[in-house]
């Protein structure tokens, strides 16, 4: 059995469970060996019948006596069998499970988990897991439970994971140098794969675990790490002369740069001025000044006669971007040109024309300017906005478009520092740390639904006053099983106990010229309450909005929540960002209380990490890399640092992983860009 075969191999795999273990990532046996436990159960201790426990599961060996038996009670079918061993006797019982009746046979031993439940002055254990005991059979054990969806026991994903750990022992291909492995002692990779799963001692489970954190981080970092060593050893990048440009476009700026801002181009001029090819991120909260620093560096390239290129998630965005570059660049004799998918043909064929000519000096779009029939006459810099909506191949993709032009990305997600190392390891960092001076804070509020009608009252206020409001919902119709407020519904609510506000609702579904209507009738001030989905979080620049309203607001990650809150304040008037949430959870409260006590987007992404994990901290995964499977960022901090070291180690040693002993290394890490990347 080779890790590339389909699960389908696998016995008692059909179609609908094909289509199950697909929902879960799981495709290949490779993806199933690395479908790691989220937690284990100790099913080492036996109990006896007499001694069940009422209050924790219990693991007992128990023989069959007599036929199970079925029972109706109204809709619900319940299937009994009685068990005894030399202590006593005890039901177990099953609901809606008729064919319970016949899968034990009289007479004969099983392992039987499950909780003991007092009902009527009877004692039942209900729903138990089982196993028979076999002649193999070595005692009870410590059992993996697996993430999983409805229709995939753990009892299957376990039998699955046997018989793969079974067929493909010793052949799961090594891909850390031996001197790595020695030096970290770090455990072979068969061993750990399988007492990963089921681990034969507590020493070998911590042996499993601490060896594929550590081959997590250490390939993301080492794969990130390369695509550096990549950049750094291509033909030499543009050297820009005349560096006092900066400086004069910073005199055309309505305002006065902050420290923060102009430290980061110095950083920046110090890249395009050494010959190398810059890879910089910069990082910046909400409102920090990111796009005057992308503007003066454009400004830069231009005036050493070269195109520069920004490259925005959303048309709207996008359109955004070209409005306000146009402002500022149609005075000092510089032409924008905007390419995005909705544009007409001949707008497409004029655009194109200009960029390919030279005429266009600053060119503005969404992924429509990294398509093929887009031919560039010189590309100086690519800058891309938002930089986790687009991934490693995409950014890729662009510097393709020119001679090794320089690349600057540019995220208001902050990040934590750890986190940045994993998804930015082969990018420079700089971060704008302060925001511009007169920039209000904004009010933050955890309420609950009892607060609704004075809610309601405020958001009249404020649109009778002239301002506008966005509120957010987490799911787009309803959906009996999860109790969220939904932007249709809500829309119509809104609609009837707001009848002077004019209120609108956009969602992702939606098709894009409808979306991009809606959002710029909005930013126009042709709408007062926009009721949206997360699709606004990347989105608009409207200065008159002064509430953002967030319904279920337990739901979304700290670092989207603080995303959206700087959707509003950027304006002259006071504004105000309100949770709305009845979450009991303790956990839930206090990521609601954090956001009502801090600003600060690196504290909150901070506290994210913390109490969330990772999870999908972007709302998007980075295109080209693999997620991680077992490694926790904020528990594991000590072995991504290991990790780090490592790679950097082992770079100084084979930048470029040409040694025959890094060779599975550099192979394994190429088909996550599509083998291309790591080319020399």
């Amino acid at each position: 059995m080779e890790q590339k075969q389909s699960v389908s191999v696998l016995k008692q795999v059909g179609e609908q469970r094909l289509k199950k273990l697909k929902q879960m990532g799981i495709e290949t046996i490779g993806d199933l060996l690395t479908h790691y436990p989220r937690e284990y159960k100790d099913r080492s201790r036996l109990v006896k019948i007499a001694d069940l426990s009422e209050t924790e599961e219990n693991t007992f060996i128990a023989y069959v006596r007599g036929q199970g038996k079925v029972a109706k009670h109204g809709k619900l079918v319940v299937t009994r069998l009685k068990v005894f061993d030399e202590t006593g006797e005890i039901s177990v019982v099953w609901y809606n499970q008729p064919y319970m009746k016949n899968a034990l046979q009289m007479g004969e031993a099983y392992l039987f988990t499950g909780v003991l439940q007092k009902k009527y002055r009877t004692k039942e254990v209900i729903s138990p897991e089982y196993e028979k005991i076999g002649e193999h059979f070595a005692g009870g054990r410590i059992v993996p439970v697996y993430p999983s969806v409805k229709g995939i026991s753990q009892k299957m994903l376990r039998g699955y994971l046997e018989t793969a750990l079974s067929e493909t022992q010793g052949t799961l291909e090594e891909y850390l140098p031996m001197w790595l492995r020695k030096k970290y002692h770090l455990a072979e990779r068969n061993f750990a794969i399988q007492n990963i799963h089921f681990p034969h001692t507590e020493q070998s489970f911590y042996d499993a675990r601490y060896r594929l954190v550590f081959e997590e981080f250490f390939l993301l970092q080492t794969a990130l790490f390369s695509l550096r060593e990549v950049w750094k050893n291509r033909e030499t990048g543009i050297m820009m002369q005349h560096a006092e440009a900066l400086e004069d476009f910073q005199k055309q700026l309505p305002f006065t740069m902050t420290d923060a801002q102009k430290k980061v181009l110095t950083e920046i001029k110090e890249d395009l001025t050494k010959g190398g090819v810059m890879n910089r991120l910069v990082q910046g909260d909400v409102g920090s000044g990111k796009t005057a620093v992308a503007m003066a560096v454009a400004y830069w390239v231009v005036q050493n006669g070269y195109q520069a290129v920004l490259m925005a998630p959303t048309e709207v965005l996008a359109e955004q971007h070209e409005k306000s570059f146009t402002e500022i660049f149609a005075d000092l004799g510089l032409c924008v040109v905007l390419l995005t998918g909705s544009m007409t043909a001949k707008q497409k064929k004029e655009a194109l024309s200009k960029i390919a000519d030279g005429t266009a000096n600053m060119i503005i779009g969404t992924h429509a300017v990294i398509q093929q029939s887009v031919v560039y006459h010189n590309v100086g810099i690519v800058i891309t906005d938002e930089q986790h909506r687009f991934g490693v191949k995409q950014r890729g993709m662009l510097t393709e478009k020119g001679v090794s032009p320089h690349v600057l990305v540019m995220t208001a997600t902050p990040i934590p520092r750890t986190l940045a190392l994993i998804l930015y390891g082969d990018l420079d960092i700089s971060v704008i740390d302060a925001l511009p001076p007169g920039r209000k804070p904004v009010d933050t509020l955890a309420v609950d639904t009892s607060y609704r009608k004075r809610i309601y009252a405020f958001l009249e206020k404020e649109v009778k006053a002239g301002r506008q409001v966005y509120v957010i919902c987490p799911m787009i119709e309803e959906n009996e099983k999860i109790e969220v407020e939904n932007v249709l519904s809500y829309t119509e609510t809104l609609q009837q106990t707001l009848p002077n506000c004019r209120v609108v609702c956009v969602h992702g579904k939606m098709k894009g010229k409808q979306k991009q209507e809606i959002m710029a009738d909005f930013a126009a001030g042709n709408t007062d309450v926009l009721v949206s989905t997360t699709v606004i979080e990347v989105g608009i620049n409207v200065p008159n909005a002064t509430v953002m309203l967030i319904e279920n607001a337990e739901r979304f990650g700290l670092a989207q929540l603080h995303q959206l809150r700087g959707r509003v304040g950027r304006g002259a008037e006071k504004s105000y960002c309100i949770l709305v949430s009845d979450a009991k959870n303790k956990i839930a409260k206090e990521r609601l209380q954090i956001m009502t006590k801090t600003t600060d987007g690196f504290v909150i992404s901070e506290k994210d990490l913390k109490l969330r994990g990772p999870g999908d901290f972007f709302g998007t995964r980075q295109h080209g890399l693999p997620e991680l499977k077992i490694a926790n960022l904020y528990q594991d901090t000590e072995i991504l640092k290991t990790s780090q070291k490592a790679a950097t180690e082992l770079l100084k040693k084979d930048n470029l992983l040409k040694q025959t002993e890094h060779s599975k290394l550099k192979n394994y890490i190429s088909t996550w860009f599509d083998g291309k990347t790591l080319e020399l």
